[in-house]
């Protein structure tokens, strides 16, 4: 199914069906896949889902990713020549880093150790730091009971203090290189300290050596675009 067939191109039609499609909101999860693309220069269309609209509850998004969260993405050359759609962003960056030959080490060893941060973010960053965002900033902040918000306060400091010691003498996760790692971590770090208004809550001055490398991550020319991609009215 070609992006020119699929379901979700009724509602988000191809302007150059020969590119990769994106379908995404420039979220923590959303901005991996727009840095990432942007980064590698490979050929792409993006999309904008609104959750203002429940764009992502649609049912042309919905056939495209039954989970119903961004991003996702038709390759329309992907494998064997063969389109392939995908959700997930931890699997777009693993999917886009092979695919470019970019970001992720050919060194087996290497490769694993990437994953293994990469991993990191999606079993602890994304989810801790999401969960602080909400009774920090949303609706849990009107919460009495502040036990739940200290509880992801908590986990957040610990996992900055993982962060910290592992970019200690390093200038990105994996040393000198620059990887899907740091593509996948540092849009929540800065999202924790500046959307979520969470820097003072978890002390993020105590952690010197991720506020560095999150200085130089923002100064990327790809990640300045890709953190306004796909662009909003």
């Amino acid at each position: 199914m070609t992006p020119l067939t699929h379901p979700i191109t009724q509602k988000w039609p191809a302007q150059h069906p020969d590119r990769l499609q994106l379908y995404s909101l420039n979220t923590p999860n959303g901005v991996k896949a727009s840095i990432m693309l942007e980064e590698t220069g490979l050929p792409y269309e993006a999309h904008l889902v609104s959750f203002e609209t429940n764009d992502q509850f649609s049912s042309a998004f919905l056939s495209l990713n039954p989970n119903n969260k961004i991003p996702a993405i038709i390759d329309p050359n992907g494998p064997g020549g063969q389109p392939l759609a995908l959700f997930e962003s931890g699997a777009i960056l693993l999917y886009l880093a092979e695919k470019s030959g970019q970001f992720l080490s050919q060194d087996a060893a290497l490769r694993y150790e990437t994953i293994q941060w990469l991993m990191f973010q999606m079993g602890g960053i994304g989810p801790m730091f999401g969960q602080l965002g909400f009774f920090n900033k949303f609706a849990g902040k009107d919460y009495e009971d502040k036990r739940p918000r200290d509880r992801y306060a908590a986990e957040a400091r610990r996992l900055l203090a993982v962060l910290n010691q592992r970019l200690e003498g390093r200038t990105w996760i994996m040393g000198d290189d620059y990887t899907i790692a740091d593509i996948a971590i540092f849009p929540w770090v800065r999202n924790l300290i500046g959307y979520y208004e969470a820097g003072d809550l978890v002390g993020i001055a105590n952690f010197p050596h991720v506020t560095r490398a999150l200085a130089t991550f923002v100064e990327r020319p790809a990640v300045v675009r890709g953190l306004e991609i796909p662009s909003q009215p």
